[in-house]
């Protein structure tokens, strides 16, 4: 077993299994450790809330700190925890380790590791969500029924009025949905250390920023591919145009563009939120670690 920081009793503290999922207890102080476990067997069909040595629960893993904005009542925290010893009921989505030690340390009975799977899902999943809606649209919104190129046409107009409206307002809705996912999967923590909101409320930003550049993008490409600008002509040549990267026509140049502002949202928010991490960590810690390392293990 290796130590990260000097542990105190009260210590939100985990360590990452081989698996890369991070078990979660309450040091107690005297080399004892608190923790949802199913014991020597590891087995959670009989898992409870139990007392092990700091050796038992760490293994050979390094035991780090979760850290958090304000410093916990220690004597809270362990009270907490022992008042819910021998409890079982566990559960990996709703009851696990991580809830048992978040809720010790702030009575809310939260795991970010659940979140960040849940999130990670729902983000990925939209975009795909928005083709499927995008191509159900173009198909039979339009006056002329189908997915030829006067369907698209009339699909578009009968969304936003004029193709170009249809375009935006098409992609706006599953971006809507992407960023609304983002900001719950950002969502502010009072909790958790300075930094770490910081990222979360860049991350938040970037979603709407990264739905606006790539749906004003797509238009722009629309205009500058096609043969005509943004007229009915233009537009239609355009979607072509792009469409052409992808192997199809018209169709899949409108899907491109419906699908492009929630991936574009997703990206975006990701990607602020781990630069910004990392540029605070580097900023913190001279290029070590810091307490952002370890606030959403």
């Amino acid at each position: 077993m290796r130590r990260g920081p000097k542990l105190i009793g009260g210590d939100h503290v985990c360590v990452k299994r081989p698996s890369g999922i991070y078990h979660h207890g309450i040091f107690l102080g005297g080399g004892q450790v608190i923790h949802f476990s199913g014991g020597e067997t590891g087995s959670k069909t009989d898992a409870e809330i139990r007392i092990d040595s700091l050796e038992t629960f760490g293994g050979s893993w390094l035991v780090e700190v979760r850290s958090y904005a304000n410093p916990p009542d220690p004597e809270l925290v362990i009270e907490r925890a022992q008042s819910r010893l021998g409890e079982r009921g566990y559960h990996l989505v709703f009851n696990n380790c991580e809830h048992f030690a978040r809720w010790c340390v702030t009575g809310e009975h939260l795991s970010e590791q659940v979140t960040v799977v849940a999130t990670s899902t729902a983000v990925i999943g939209t975009p795909v969500l928005a083709t499927a809606v995008g191509c159900d649209l173009i198909a039979s919104a339009g006056l002329v029924k189908g997915v030829s190129g006067p369907g698209v046409m009339s699909a578009l107009k009968a969304v936003g009025g004029s193709a170009v409206s249809g375009l935006v307002l098409a992609g706006a809705v599953p971006a809507a949905v992407t960023v609304g996912v983002a900001w719950w999967a950002f969502r502010d923590d009072q909790h958790l250390p300075s930094p770490e909101r910081d990222a979360r409320g860049v991350a938040r930003v970037a979603s709407i920023v990264g739905a606006g550049i790539t749906s004003a993008s797509g238009i722009a490409a629309v205009s500058a591919l096609g043969y005509g600008g943004l007229s009915a002509a233009g537009i239609s040549s355009g979607l072509a145009a792009i469409g052409g990267f992808f192997g199809g026509g018209m169709v899949a140049g409108a899907l491109a563009l419906i699908a492009a502002p929630p991936i574009g949202a997703a990206i975006l928010a990701a990607g602020a939120y781990f630069l910004f991490r990392w540029w605070s960590t580097r900023q913190g810690a001279g290029g070590g670690s810091s307490d952002l390392d370890v606030a959403l293990l």
